[in-house]
């Protein structure tokens, strides 16, 4: 879906959008600017204060969302006074609006066009704290960018019409997505809150905290102000004045048939129509004159010297003044409500405690129009003869029109305080996710061989991986990368289709499956490399062991270098293979865990048979074996990685993914891996998301624990006497380097023990180490004069022995760690305990 809807929006693009802003760039004043940032070519110094900064981000379209976003911005100052705040809308009118009513704003932009490359650009170079869209503008395209660098959303004072309700159901998958990227709703009333469930909003994100145009100061006037308004509109003593706001085509029309038949009872009687777009200012005059009325342009009118002159109409042709001239006006009819368009704010004009009139269309503002309805300060008309009628009945009554008046300001005290309490739902969540926004870019970050750091280049194949990677986590930068990633999305529908009718196969015996007479318990992912597999592994093999069964791990012995079909790593008493021959999980196990075999072969149904006959096994364990179907499995545990979940949501080549989402069905276990790492909130819709594919499997909570740092020539003979505590490190400037699936989160790790990392050095997945690249790195470290270079086990066991026993200026730590199992330990050991029982009661 998203391809069709990018299609549609490049052909818009290209056809509509740009000859129409082409157009309006060499015709309006300050249209140049609006251009240059939606197209994504922001300056740098337009976004310094808040680029990388944490900032909050708050979006409204135009200027009536702009007004609802103002009482939050002063809100969010006087709860975080040092927060950066970056406000930015899509209109001219709401761009400039919030340049008058939000001085409080660090910075405001344009916000960009929802192209691909646009969003991710913009949210790239911003990297917000937060991001918080006002009402209803949800983007596909820039919420796609915001979800991938795992950045909450939450949206503001939400607002859901019928008419929105209707034309999103057409984005099918595209809305799912969108709702599944909104951390929070707050809506404006219970009907919202209605609609946004029905939409596809999960009940318990949404909260109801009312609108936030309630709050809205910006439109105060003082008595002095409201004198300088008349003088300045040569309003004086006239009555009565009428304030038409909003207006839309045909309802100016209505509006100059009721105000000539008011001028015949009241002669001094006087008309300003504020147009929902100024531009229509040449339209609405010569419709004026049809009815022989003059008119005078508030633009023009300002900036006169001395007494102004009186005209009968006043065309209101400036931007962001309408919510203070509402209080000029004795009576007000607020529009787009003649017409089916849904209606506009009515709760500026009752800030002022004017008497409102609207016309039969109000669904966009039904529940601010319900309240004012209900206590009688807004009336409802349906045509122009009841517009004539209710303006006169309101005008020839002055008890009622004070009335309505005391009526609305009411209601405003009433229902003041939702930007307090929006802005209470705002800090909760930035704490519940706190623990994702700890990313440390203070260090630098060096990735082999794709940067210009000088040192030996890694193999070609490697760099090629290095790019994907990166790619496919966002990090594009010009046309060529867009280009690849083109190409990558029609190699991963064609890889999609081979994955599906592969599986197919297996599922209708087109393939034979082998079953082995032991229980066999795969430990894998549904995504290429970092969720912990080897780790895990190890602890369910030393499990099992401890339960008094025999096991034995297979591995496929990925990057390894034995050609034969078995491989015996280690018999459980003495290893037989190098890392270089066994590839660098396989040995790091045959390494920790002593008296459990560990055999490598890319066929483990082969493998397996061998471990069975050869070993006894009685429990074969398969490490990275969610995709190998050629094997009968009795148990399924699936890991997801908390701080990843599923990369970019594509399939293999354009993401990681290695088959689509709803293939985690099979799952018989769910085991969530570095949950520290990882928000509450973001951990419970996870969980929501694995229910969906498998309501029954057991979830279960685990960390990846550090023990304690060992020097790695310590390490490699396993003496674990000289192993420094993690204390030993704290505050202590170190450089890491590492080539695992997800680095961060073992420089996150290192950082969150208290150390302080001067550069992680970063090489693809199962990257060897050779001799030259090994003394790069600890010249790196010896210029930067830290105290330690730090790596994972997975990398020490590729490392050089002439490097290990070689005398360094620098001493090599490895982090020894263990996945621990924080919350449902007692289902994940039951349910390992009851697949092995039931398989040995069937031998």
């Amino acid at each position: 879906m998203y391809y069709l809807y990018n299609f549609l929006a490049v052909m818009l693009l290209i056809f509509f959008v740009l000859p129409y802003f082409i157009w309006r760039y060499f015709r309006e004043k300050g249209f140049p600017r609006r251009f240059r940032q939606s197209m994504g070519f922001i300056r740098d110094d337009e976004i310094a204060a808040v680029a990388h900064q944490n900032c909050i981000w708050i979006h409204g379209a135009s200027v009536g969302e702009i007004v609802a976003t103002s009482p939050l911005v002063k809100e969010i100052r006087k709860a975080m006074p040092d927060a950066k705040i970056l406000v930015s809308a899509v209109t001219t009118g709401g761009y400039n609006m919030a340049h008058q009513i939000i001085p409080e704003a660090d910075a405001i932009i344009y916000f960009p066009l929802d192209m691909p490359f646009v969003s991710e650009s913009f949210v790239k170079r911003i990297m917000p704290r937060i991001f918080m869209p006002v009402e209803t503008e949800l983007w596909p395209n820039f919420l796609r960018a915001i979800k991938r660098r795992r950045i909450p959303v939450m949206m503001v004072n939400g607002r859901i019409s019928d008419k929105s309700v209707k034309s999103y159901r057409y984005l099918y998958g595209i809305l799912d997505d969108m709702m599944g990227s909104v951390t929070r709703f707050c809506m404006q009333s219970s009907i919202d809150a209605e609609y946004i469930e029905h939409l596809g909003a999960e009940k318990r994100r949404i909260y109801i905290t009312g609108n936030t145009k309630f709050d809205q100061t910006y439109a105060e006037v003082t008595p002095e102000d409201l004198k300088t308004y008349k003088e300045e509109l040569g309003l004086y003593d006239d009555y009565p004045v009428i304030v038409a706001g909003s207006t839309h085509p045909t309802e100016e029309e209505k509006l100059f048939e009721a105000f000539t038949e008011v001028q015949k009872e009241f002669p001094r009687a006087r008309l300003l129509i504020a147009p929902r777009k100024p531009g229509r200012t040449h339209e609405i005059t010569r419709l004026a004159e049809r009815f022989g009325l003059t008119v005078g342009l508030r633009s023009v009118l300002r900036d006169e010297k001395g007494q102004r002159p009186r005209y009968p109409v006043i065309l209101i042709d400036t931007i962001g003044e309408l919510g203070r001239i509402y209080a000029v006006g004795d009576v007000v009819f607020v529009g787009g409500s003649l017409i089916n368009h849904g209606g506009h704010n009515v709760l500026e004009p009752a800030a002022h405690a004017k008497p409102i009139i609207v016309g039969p269309s109000m669904s966009n503002f039904k529940d601010s129009f319900s309240l004012l309805s209900k206590v009688g300060a807004c009336v409802q008309i349906r045509d122009t003869k009841e517009l004539t009628a209710m303006f006169l009945t309101i005008l020839r009554d002055d008890a009622l029109r004070k009335k309505m008046g005391d009526a609305s300001i009411q209601v405003i005290r009433e229902n003041r305080g939702a930007a307090v309490r929006t802005i209470g739902y705002l800090k909760e969540l930035l704490r519940l996710t706190a623990t994702e926004s700890m990313v440390n870019t203070h260090y630098k970050i060096s990735t082999r061989n794709i940067n210009d750091e000088v040192s030996p280049r890694m193999r070609p194949g490697d760099a090629v991986t290095q790019y994907l990677i990166q790619l496919s986590h966002g990090e594009d930068n010009n046309v060529v990368d867009w280009l690849v990633l083109s190409l990558l999305r029609v190699l991963s529908v064609l890889y999609e289709v081979g994955v599906r009718l592969k599986l197919s196969c297996y599922n209708h015996h087109l393939l034979p499956t082998t079953k082995l007479d032991c229980c066999v318990i795969s430990i894998g992912n549904i995504t290429v490399g970092g969720t912990g597999k080897t780790p895990t592994a190890q602890k369910v093999a030393l499990m099992i062991r401890d339960m008094g069964y025999r096991v034995v791990i297979l591995n496929r012995g990925y990057r390894s270098h034995w050609q034969e079909k078995i491989g015996v790593v280690s018999d459980g008493k003495k290893i037989y293979m190098t890392a270089y021959e066994a590839g660098d999980e396989a040995f790091l196990m045959a390494k920790q865990l002593p008296g459990i075999p560990v055999v490598i072969g890319k066929e483990r149904a082969i493998t397996g048979q061998y471990a069975v006959d050869k070993f006894k096994a009685e429990v074969i364990i398969l490490d990275d074996g969610y995709q190998h179907w050629q094997l009968h499995r009795d148990l399924d545990v699936v890991l997801v990685d908390t701080l990843n979940m599923f990369g970019n949501g594509s399939i293999l080549p354009r993401g990681t993914l290695r088959e689509p989402l709803k293939n985690l069905s099979r799952a018989d276990l769910f085991l969530l891996t570095k949950c520290d790492q990882s928000s509450p909130i973001s951990r419970a819709t996870l969980c929501d998301q694995l229910h969906r594919y498998k309501p029954n499997a057991p979830i279960v909570e685990s960390i990846h624990k550090p023990c304690a740092f060992i020097e790695i020539a310590d390490w490699y003979k396993n003496d674990g006497s000289k192993a420094l505590p993690l204390e030993a490190l704290k505050g202590q400037e170190v450089m890491v380097f590492s080539a695992i699936g997800n680095p961060s989160s073992f420089e996150q790790t290192m950082a969150g023990e208290g150390l302080q990392i001067a550069e992680a050095i970063r090489y693809p997945d199962h990257h060897d180490y050779g001799m030259v690249e090994m003394q790069y790195i600890m010249e790196r470290a010896i210029s930067k004069r830290v105290t330690a270079l730090v790596t994972t086990g997975k990398d020490a066991v590729k490392i050089p022995t002439e490097f290990i026993y070689l005398h360094r200026e620098v001493p090599l730590y490895v982090l020894d760690m263990e996945i621990q199992i924080t919350s449902g330990e007692e289902a994940f050991v039951k349910t390992i305990t009851t697949a092995i029982e039931k398989e040995n009661k069937r031998q």
